[in-house]
């Protein structure tokens, strides 16, 4: 069985990984995913106007809640919708995937993370804006949106409804797998291992670990999105708070080091001397990585904004920019810092060498913190758990959307159940190469939305256009609920 996977792995590596220049440059391979991600996020920046600078501040309106009216549909609010997307992007990527990406290509991959999230915030205005605008509402109440909505209904308008059905059904299968993979089984491994240096109980009964978090999972993704939206809607302010401020102790006792960081970060991001590769071998692990955070420009997101109660697409659109802004150029940026001035991610100890050689970002930047304060480490398990149960329970709900898309509104069930199995088997069986495959198809995304992004982007320009126009007239104001 896991020569069958390693061989499924090295298939689809080879196909959606290969390495556009044929070849390496500075001794790193350049992804054709990485680039296909650089080139949306680059050209949709471009083409919406830089919406993603120009519009924060009437985005943080919305999320306040100043423009609800009467015509607004939906079934959450706005900032629920926020919260439950970042709910599954503000997680273990922010500890472990910021530590893997700086480990393998030196500190000049945190820049690099923060131009993956500056770029991402357009790439997740357009498929948020689209997700609402070509969203179904569904029999039993649910609303089904995301790529498997605005591919074949998007594509339909250009005349390529066929090519859009078929590309939909391709990223719902990638979809199910990946929310399995790396929205499961990634999660469960990488908190498994902080927790057991905890509590070594679960040294000896690790699927213990498996049962509990399966239960209050479970508790919680039964009752659907309303229940995952008030769940989240609490515990993400707290917990990325509750993150922050940690990461400002470590900042605090190392203040004196902290403009050096910052130049180690830019000079290595552009010299030919970096690790791993040099600029482009930088390049590729700071994107690479930021993506499996914030999730930008693979539609997963598309699916959690949805069901928000908003009158125009747009406007959710909006308010989704400060998901890769907050994930990313704000929680990841404090991430590295900590790493960095730690010095960390070069290694020195058996302990460092191991976790970085396989790859335990969380044990590294659980390392940088223990090196300030030696307790700290006990409450960054806390932390790195409720980020694994908060990502879960918003993957649940990906992956549950793909699988209703399609095998039917009847048999959402079922997946819930493979969710949660999967949670326990994470902790008794070795599931590395499953998670890297999935890993892979997490990734895959990319290809088939972007693609249709890329497509529909007109679309796209032409309502911000209508909507800005509105906005600077003053009708949007008078729309406004009072």
């Amino acid at each position: 069985m896991n020569e069958l996977f390693a061989n499924i792995n090295s298939f689809f590596e080879n196909i959606l990984f290969f390495d556009i220049f044929f070849g390496t440059v500075e001794g790193a391979s350049f992804p054709f995913v990485v680039a296909w991600l650089i080139l949306g996020g680059v050209y949709l920046t471009f083409k919406m106007g830089f919406v993603n600078l120009k519009m924060l501040p009437h985005s943080l309106a919305i999320v306040r809640g100043k423009y609800h009216t009467k015509d607004d549909k939906g079934i959450i609010s706005p900032f629920e919708s926020l919260t439950t997307a970042l709910s599954a992007t503000v997680g273990i990527g922010n500890i472990a995937a910021v530590s893997i990406a700086i480990s393998l290509g030196g500190a000049g991959a945190a820049f690099w993370m923060i131009m993956a999230g500056f770029l991402g915030m357009t790439l997740k205005f357009t498929e948020v804006t689209l997700s609402i605008k070509y969203r179904e509402f569904l029999p039993d109440g649910s609303i089904m949106g995301g790529a498997m909505e605005y591919l074949p209904k998007g594509l339909a308008t250009k005349g390529l409804g066929t090519l859009g059905k078929y590309l939909a059904y391709i990223y719902a299968i990638f979809l199910i797998l990946g929310a399995i993979g790396a929205g499961n089984t990634f999660q469960v491994s990488q908190s498994l291992a902080i927790m057991q240096n905890e509590i070594p109980f679960f040294q000896s009964y690790p699927y213990a670990f498996g049962l509990i978090l399966a239960f209050i999972t479970g508790l919680v993704i039964i009752g659907g999105i309303k229940r995952i939206a008030h769940v989240t809607e609490f515990i993400v302010p707290f917990m990325v708070i509750f993150y922050i401020l940690m990461v400002f102790w470590v900042l605090a006792v190392n203040f004196g080091k902290i403009d050096d960081a910052f130049i180690l970060i830019f000079k290595e991001a552009f010299t030919p001397t970096a690790v791993a590769g040099g600029i482009f071998g930088a390049m590729v692990q700071g994107f690479q990585r930021a993506v499996f955070s914030n999730e930008a420009g693979l539609g997963s997101a598309a699916i959690a904004h949805a069901p928000a109660r908003v009158k125009y697409p747009i406007r959710q659109g909006l308010v989704s920019l400060y998901e890769p802004f907050i994930d990313t150029v704000i929680v990841c940026t404090l991430t590295a810092l900590v790493v960095i001035i730690t010095g960390v991610y070069t290694g020195g100890t058996p302990e460092l060498d191991m976790a970085i050689a396989s790859k335990q970002g969380a044990m590294i930047t659980s390392a940088g913190f223990g090196s300030v304060v030696s307790w700290f480490p006990h409450i960054l398990g806390f932390a790195i758990f409720m980020f694994a149960f908060s990502t879960m329970i918003s993957w649940s709900y990906y992956g549950e959307r793909a699988w209703v898309y399609i095998f039917g509104i009847k048999s959402s069930l079922i997946f819930k159940i493979i969710f949660l199995a999967f949670i326990v088997i994470a902790t008794i069986v070795d599931t590395g190469l499953m998670v890297d495959f999935s890993s892979i198809l997490f990734l895959a995304l990319a290809i088939p939305n972007i693609f249709g992004l890329l497509l529909l982007s007109d679309d796209v320009r032409g309502y911000l256009k209508e909507y800005i126009s509105k906005l600077k007239s003053g009708e949007l104001d008078r729309e406004v609920e009072r």
